[in-house]
């Protein structure tokens, strides 16, 4: 999609989602990973899974199979039609594909940010219930999901100081 293309990662609540918003307000071309690229699978093979309803209910098992298309990903980023695009969202086989962006940030909060986010959360979003807020904070705690030598963002910053601070780190601070 870019002939440059940066991912935006984070563990749920840190802001990807807002910040993939005000990238489309200023006119990036955007990819909401969750929503176009997402779905349950096997993160080493890519295997559409399908799942019994047991594991529909336990929130590890979701979080552990929410993976990327590794293709469609390799194929948008091989068009070259617009000058930067922008990933924004959360996979687990993010190991597929990592090194084909030019950079990527990581959006970081403080535990009391992260904790007054997700309790701001509706049910129906994932974050919303108790357990995936728990399973939440524990992968924020280890860093256990967040991809290595990636560019840390505060993200605790006003969001558009926060959307400002990355495009700086593309080169694109004047554009706007």
């Amino acid at each position: 999609m870019g002939v440059r293309n940066y991912l935006i990662e984070g563990v749920s609540g840190t802001g990807k989602t807002s910040v993939a918003t005000e990238l489309q307000r200023r006119g990036y071309h955007v990819l909401h990973g969750d929503r176009d690229l997402a779905y349950r699978g096997d993160p080493q093979t890519g295997e559409r899974l399908e799942g019994s309803a047991q594991d529909a209910l336990d929130v590890a098992f979701i979080h552990r199979h929410h993976i990327w298309d590794v293709d469609q990903v390799k194929s948008l980023m091989a068009d070259r039609s617009r000058s930067i695009t922008f990933f924004c969202g959360g996979s687990r086989n993010f190991h597929h594909f990592i090194d084909f962006f030019d950079e990527v940030f990581v959006l970081d909060v403080d535990l009391d940010t992260l904790k007054a986010r997700l309790t701001n959360r509706p049910e129906d979003e994932f974050g919303g219930r108790p357990v995936e807020q728990e399973l939440i904070i524990r992968l924020h705690t280890t860093k256990e999901d967040i991809p290595a030598n990636a560019t840390v963002i505060d993200a605790t910053a006003p969001l558009v100081s926060v959307v400002d601070d990355i495009l700086r780190r593309c080169g694109e601070a004047d554009r706007d």
